[in-house]
């Protein structure tokens, strides 16, 4: 399946209210009709938070919600972009000159980085313009991944604008290389879930090489999505990228105490793999080799032997330079447990003792308490979310998505959830003016939704 491309579908416009709004809108902006439409997931990241850019797997799963794209390629070499949404404005630039300015993450710069990405992929200069019309109902800035959504779609629509192929593989490889155009070092598990996903099923995905393993979960249970309401957008801020550094720095640390060549290291995972040891073991090693208290930039460069220089110019990145303390043994900490917490995961999925919901909404519970407390990504309305949604019958609830604002997600048994949805809405967002937005997605039971494609007016 991940060595074939997205799937082309035929498609009955008339049969799909939102398809056709978008047709009507498309005709009206442009005079003309669309040549084809894209679609591309957003994702819930089920268990495996700030770890994909370590190295370690993560176990997501694709939403309905989505990224949805008309469009018609013309004869000029010029894009134009429009959103349904007024609040996102149009925007036209060159085939030929694409800039992506990382200073603004304004919604045409998510496209952009899709596009660039597959025109830099075929070194391709000189391509043909296209009329694009977007319409997201993935709801922005929540953790549910919107903005990877788009560049996703992006890269689909100009692959397919091209008549290029691409496996789905490839095309989640280059989308998550060509997102950091926008100044967030992700880590690929956004892109790798909207082409990879598949109706049904949640699934492992692993990297390097990048691959997707079905996950079946337990029946009886249905995961919930609560948006907490405070937007965060990882781009716009610091707080991801000095954890990201953060990580790399720990990495760096752990590898220099075990006498390995610690400059060539990035990852957490590499300290792992060459050490041939466990997740536990690594928690040990971590423990021994890094101390609770923040690092000052000075003492990093003690422990590496490096001048103050030296780590400014070849290891910290520009967003990072001015950061005074690094906690770097409590981000390790929450890696590797976290990453031990994907894999029990998966094994109580393929085992499905009886008790198995019981069990995975207390690895959840547990993964929340590692993101609050150890790699402080939460915030106090994801805290209060979270203890809303567990008191209202969720056998585990935890942050989703980068965290410091976004959304929740809760394993519910199924025979619970309108009694669930019931009091969450009540206790949460009855009186405060929570999630009241029109067509806001705030609270939702969910299920396994398929990956991106391309459909074709029948």
């Amino acid at each position: 399946m991940a060595a074939e491309g997205p799937a082309t579908r035929p498609v009955q416009v008339a049969e799909h209210p939102r398809l056709l709004k978008l047709k009507e809108m498309f005709k009206s902006k442009f005079g003309s009709i669309p040549k084809f439409y894209v679609r591309a997931p957003g994702r819930v990241n089920i268990i495996g938070e700030h770890i994909d850019y370590c190295g370690y797997s993560v176990l997501p799963m694709a939403v309905e919600q989505d990224m949805l794209i008309a469009v018609e390629p013309v004869k000029t070499h010029t894009l134009h972009l429009a959103n349904t949404n007024p609040s996102y404005p149009d925007f036209s630039t060159s085939t030929n000159t694409i800039q992506i300015d990382k200073t603004k993450p304004v919604w045409h710069n998510y496209f952009l980085c899709g596009f660039k990405g597959i025109q830099e992929h075929f070194g391709l200069s000189d391509l043909t313009g296209m009329n694009c019309l977007a319409d997201g109902n993935i709801p922005p800035s929540s953790g549910l991944s919107s903005s990877s959504a788009l560049v996703c779609c992006a890269g689909l629509v100009t692959l397919t604008v091209l008549g290029m192929k691409l496996s789905k593989v490839e095309l989640a490889e280059i989308c998550a290389k060509s997102e950091r155009y926008i100044g967030t070092e992700g880590g690929g598990m956004d892109q790798s879930i909207s082409f990879l996903a598949e109706e049904g099923t949640a699934k492992l995905i692993e990297f390097s090489p990048l691959r997707a393993t079905d996950v079946k979960l337990p029946r009886g249970a249905v995961f919930v999505i609560a948006n907490s309401c405070v937007e965060m957008n990882k781009a716009a801020t610091a707080h991801f990228n000095i954890r990201v550094m953060e990580c790399r720095l720990a990495a760096k640390l752990l590898a220099r105490h075990k006498s390995l060549q610690w400059d060539k290291v990035l990852r957490l995972e590499e300290v792992q793999a060459q050490l041939g040891i466990g997740l536990e073991e690594m928690l040990l090693v971590t423990e021994n080799a890094l101390h609770p208290e923040p690092y000052s930039p000075e003492e990093i460069c003690t422990c590496l032997g490096i001048s103050l220089e030296e780590l400014q110019t070849q290891i910290l990145s520009p967003n990072t330079r001015e950061v005074p303390v690094f906690k770097l043994y409590q981000r390790a900490r929450h890696v590797y447990s976290e990453a031990a917490r994907v894999l029990q995961f998966k094994k109580i999925c393929e085992d499905g003792p009886e008790d198995a919901v019981a069990l995975l909404g207390e690895l959840m519970n547990q993964s929340h308490s590692s993101c609050r407390d150890l790699y402080e990504c939460s915030c106090p309305e994801l805290d209060q979310l979270v203890d809303t949604c567990r008191r209202s019958g969720a056998q585990g609830s935890r942050l989703t998505g980068a965290g410091w604002g976004g959304c929740t997600v809760s394993l519910v048994p199924a025979d619970m959830l309108p009694g669930f949805l019931a009091r969450v809405h009540e206790a949460y967002y009855q009186g405060s003016g929570r999630g009241v937005a029109p067509g806001q997605h705030s609270l939702f039971a969910t299920k396994p939704g398929g990956g991106a494609l391309v459909f074709l007016e029948a």
